[in-house]
């Protein structure tokens, strides 16, 4: 390819900073909102505490009558406050955002009516409608605050990975639940909570599954050709040595399509049938003949 149509590419590629600015305050908007319509419609509605700041918000309702938008406004502005003293770091204006505009979508929900009188579906439905807004939210470069400041603030103090914080914080909140509405209600909660973080990994990565393979040959040459030519795809050369022999024996690297798997398979096995061949999942590939 010419350079110019190269350069051209490159410019086509570039977007208007603000413009990503904006899609970003779309993407926070939108999923906050999706959050709030979740959380009203199924969570609140059958006391599932499914964990977080919004977890916390449906048992004060319960014990002290305080309404889940006020008090999710009251949390985030003190998990902030401590934020800022013991963190020491500025938080994004995005974040800050998030957790006023998120409490505002939830008070203007307040009250919607459920589709489902199933406390299963409930969990369910408010799991995957949590985990997509929150997916969304996440895609905007942006963030809800909640019990996420709380784990960082764990991590720096105590030294556990911010995953283990979290997922203790989330655990408090469920034992909470547990004691004010019963096992039964904290079991739902912990399928909505499991069901909102699968839901989240979809969003963020996607449901396309592409594969990635290790070949290790004696004919490595000619794979790599029929991968280039053939398969029309890209291929990498690793060094490598092997462990008995400790001699030089490098790896041809190829990420392809779940269709592509069987072409790749007969191609190798055509050229090499003694060909040892790895296959692992790569669940998020970007750049040439994949998504951008």
């Amino acid at each position: 390819m010419k350079m110019a149509q190269v350069v051209n590419k490159r410019r086509e590629r570039k977007e208007d900073p603000w413009m990503i600015v904006v899609r970003e305050y779309i993407f926070l908007i939108v999923g906050s909102f999706m959050v709030a319509i979740a959380f009203n419609m199924f969570l609140n509605a059958f006391n599932i505490a499914s964990g977080g700041v919004s977890g916390i918000s449906i048992i004060t309702k319960d014990l002290f009558g305080w309404r889940p938008a006020f008090t999710q406004w009251g949390l985030n502005a003190l998990l902030i406050g401590l934020g800022f003293v013991l963190l020491g770091r500025q938080f994004g204006v995005k974040t800050i955002t998030g957790t006023i505009i998120l409490p505002l979508f939830v008070f203007l929900t307040e009250g919607w009516p459920t589709i489902t009188t199933e406390p299963l579906l409930a969990a369910l439905y408010g799991g995957v409608g949590v985990g997509l807004g929150l997916g969304i939210v996440f895609r905007g470069n942006a963030s809800t605050g909640g019990t996420d400041l709380v784990a960082q603030i764990l991590h720096k103090y105590t030294g556990i990975s911010l995953g283990i914080a979290v997922l203790l914080i989330d655990g408090l909140v469920v034992i909470g639940a547990a004691m004010v509405y019963g096992p039964e209600l904290a079991l739902y909660a912990l399928i909505a909570l499991y069901v909102t973080g699968k839901t989240i990994d979809v969003i963020q990565v996607g449901l396309g599954v592409s594969k990635m393979a290790f070949i290790i040959s004696e004919n490595l040459g000619k794979i790599q050709e029929a991968i280039l030519y053939d398969l029309d795809r890209g291929v990498t050369r690793l060094p490598a040595y092997g462990g008995f022999t400790e001699k030089e024996r490098p790896v041809l690297l190829c990420v392809v399509a779940q269709s592509e798997i069987n072409a790749l398979k007969k191609l190798v096995q055509e050229t090499d049938p003694d060909a040892f061949v790895i296959f692992t999942n790569a669940n998020e590939v970007l750049g040439e003949g994949f998504r951008r």
